[in-house]
């Protein structure tokens, strides 16, 4: 049982790429954001780190631009021209030439390596929800309304009714709300739902998205010891429970 819920957990994580030939940074970055929802892959040389940042299904790259046989700007230029995964550079170097470079060639951001870990995070968190919420602009211009039992939720009207009764939301409960019933039967961790939905930073360990599912539950009228809709994942965060589900 303990395989299988790991297994399920790594699918509800953010995955992450990290490019970057210094062994020992990479596995502190990892060990750092892991328990914060992301799962990290590390690749240590510039050509094997393109082959990955291609083809891996990742929300975003880490990228050093010092790198072995083939530097950050190069592997960077080569990604522009296959995807548009948001990529953070970083450099030890820290000059100004090097940051204006790299966001030419293609960076969502830049950071030097003598960054704190918290700001690191906020620079990943605005990168992605950047990405995120032109994805999701794109997609509910043309999004047809979601149901889930008697739950009806039109995104293009931004709004939500229960058996034809409206329910008057808040804009971050409609956001946690659709995000969850878009995906039902799939756990979206607290790290996944602030991405979506929060229009400011957060602090790591942020809670306040469980202040706002009790809330949306409540309107919901649904009770979180049986619930109907938004079921609980202990230690992961929230799902929409599928209809069907006995």
């Amino acid at each position: 049982m303990g395989a299988a819920f790991e297994e399920g957990r790594q699918d509800t994580l953010t995955r992450l790429l990290v490019i970057d030939d210094d062994v020992k940074f990479g596995s502190l970055l990892r060990d750092y954001l892991g328990p914060l929802g992301y799962a990290v892959d590390l690749v240590h040389n510039g050509k094997d780190g393109l082959v990955e940042a291609v083809q891996g299904g990742y929300s975003a790259v880490i990228l050093d631009v010092m790198l072995p046989g083939m530097n950050g700007f190069d592997v960077l230029r080569e990604i522009r021209k296959q995807s548009t995964v948001p990529v953070l550079m970083l450099t030890a170097l820290g000059e100004e030439s090097d940051r204006i470079a790299g966001l030419e060639v293609g960076a969502d951001d830049y950071l030097p390596k003598t960054f704190s870990t918290r700001e690191l995070l906020a620079r990943l968190r605005a990168v992605l929800r950047r990405s995120f919420m032109t994805l999701q602009h794109q997609k509910e211009s043309r999004e047809a309304p979601v149901s889930v039992g008697e739950l009806w939720i039109d995104p293009s009207a931004r709004s939500a009714s229960m058996a034809g009764k409206a329910v008057l939301l808040t804009a971050i409960e409609y956001d946690i709300l659709l995000a969850l019933a878009r995906a039902p039967g799939r756990v979206k961790t607290r790290e996944q739902l602030l991405l979506e939905v929060a229009d400011r930073d957060f602090e790591a360990f942020d809670r306040s998205v469980d202040v706002h599912v009790s809330s949306l539950r409540k309107k919901l009228r649904d009770d979180p010891k049986n619930p109907r809709y938004i079921e609980t994942v202990r230690s992961v965060g929230y799902r929409m429970r599928k209809p069907d589900t006995p």
